[in-house]
């Protein structure tokens, strides 16, 4: 690299931090935030698990529920349970729908679920709330959406909640301020590898 490719470089640089700089003088809104991550690519809620981790970090409360995993030994719970006096972990999910056979325990499962992450939604010393595949049990009608969305709307200012799992409801995606749709290329459980620790649990 010559002195003249530094020399465009460098200016091409100053030009765009001049560019970014200005972008983010006008960010000055701090609020609670509703994340959806949806999709049928893996990683929903190994992202929430992320940004559990990250709360953490700043040494605030986190609630987490899980409306389909049930008592699974996980490694984010191995970890979570480390921080007691900031996280709140429940697997209140007895499985998939095709695992249980019963609808009405399904629906059972699902509104106690929701009672205790409403519960969590509405603790204005809790920041962080993860409602772990709660858009599963929004899609079989499990647990009524207009409630989720009225909880939503009613929370502290600056209480963020994630949502995850596939088929996100199109209201909720509206009420939503950050998406992401997780897409699936590939997957090693297509070619008949199973769950592994660490990487799904």
């Amino acid at each position: 690299m010559t002195a003249q490719d530094d020399d465009r470089h460098n200016e091409k640089m100053k030009k765009k931090k001049a560019v970014r700089d200005k972008i983010m003088s006008g960010k000055t809104v701090e609020k609670g935030l509703i994340i959806v991550h949806t999709g049928k690519g893996k990683g929903k809620s190994t992202a929430a698990m992320g940004m559990v981790c990250r709360t953490i970090g700043h040494n605030m409360k986190v609630g987490i529920i899980q409306f389909i995993k049930g008592a699974w030994a996980t490694g984010e719970k191995q970890v979570f349970d480390a921080f007691p006096h900031l996280v709140t972990m429940q697997a209140m999910g007895e499985g998939f729908t095709w695992e249980t056979q019963d609808k009405a325990r399904d629906i059972a499962a699902a509104m106690k679920a929701w009672e205790a992450a409403k519960a969590m939604i509405l603790d204005p010393e809790i920041r962080l709330v993860v409602c772990d595949e709660i858009n599963v049990a929004l899609r079989y009608d499990y647990i009524p959406l207009a409630d989720v969305l009225e909880t939503l709307a009613a929370r502290p200012e600056n209480s963020h909640v994630v949502l995850t799992g596939r088929n996100a409801a199109e209201e909720l995606i509206e009420a939503a301020d950050l998406v992401t749709e997780m897409t699936l290329l590939k997957h090693p459980f297509r070619s008949g590898v199973k769950a592994q620790a660490g990487i799904e649990f």
